[in-house]
């Protein structure tokens, strides 16, 4: 048996070579760079703070009810609970900024002991209504009027308010800077101090701390009958909070 061998034209051959060339170059994967391992570097940490005097307040307001029957309980609720909406309508506060944040209607319990130590069964003798409401107070001058109105209406618990800002992003935004300039300058002095030079920038990421809630106490102290003043408050400042850590590589 004979073989042929097949014949090319010297065009065909350029192609043929071209085509592999193609197939080959296609087939090899590309590769980053890889990082160092084990890269000497410098960490540090900075804190920066700024202040704020807040502009809204949300303070907390319940009504609390209790008659010999649920309804009796509900009915007289609903009449106190109404008495304070209407009043917080009428301080201008919008009703987005009322919601209502609890509602629960339990059976109040007498239980006799016996001459022997043993306790009689509970019996029930009356129902507790309670209702909540969580108020925003934009308009600080008014707050104290707001508490004094609410508690004459019929608020009869609650009373925490919280001190806050409606934005605060510029007074984080200062906190940011602050601290990133703490921490740059910290890196710095370890680099000089070390006799080293800083090269780049490895990691940046931040901690942001917003103020906690201070219940103020002397709400509590004017849910006593006979309040005739707007009661008094004090706003202060807030304080907002960041944390930077910064890692930077040394240039050696």
């Amino acid at each position: 048996m004979s073989y042929l061998t097949p014949r090319f034209s010297l065009a065909d051959r350029l192609a043929l070579v071209v085509i592999a060339g193609g197939l080959s170059f296609a087939a090899v994967p590309a590769f980053a760079e890889p990082a160092p391992l084990n890269e000497a570097s410098i960490s540090v940490s900075g804190e920066g703070t700024a202040t704020l005097a807040p502009d809204m307040a949300v303070i907390s307001l319940g009504v609390v009810r209790e008659a010999a029957t649920a309804s009796e309980a509900l009915s007289a609720n609903n009449k106190a609970m109404r008495d304070v909406l209407d009043a917080l309508s009428g301080q201008d506060i919008a009703d987005r900024d009322v919601q209502t944040t609890g509602f629960t209607i339990a059976p109040q319990y007498r239980q006799s002991e016996r001459k022997n130590g043993a306790y009689e069964p509970p019996v029930i003798v009356g129902y507790q209504v309670r209702n909540g409401v969580v108020v925003r107070v934009r308009d600080l001058s008014k707050l104290g009027g707001v508490i004094d109105r609410t508690v004459k209406l019929g608020v009869n618990q609650g009373g925490d308010i919280n001190f806050t800002n409606d934005n605060p992003d510029e007074a984080i935004e200062t906190a940011r800077r602050n601290a990133m300039k703490e921490a740059i300058a910290k890196a710095r002095t370890l680099a000089e101090a070390a006799g080293v030079k800083l090269g780049r920038v490895i990691n940046i990421s931040e901690n942001t701390m917003r103020p906690m809630p201070v219940p103020q106490m002397m709400v509590r102290a004017s849910m006593a009958k006979g309040a005739d003043e707007a009661v008094p408050v004090a706003a202060g400042e807030n304080t907002y909070s960041v944390t930077v850590n910064l890692s930077y590589g040394i240039d050696q």
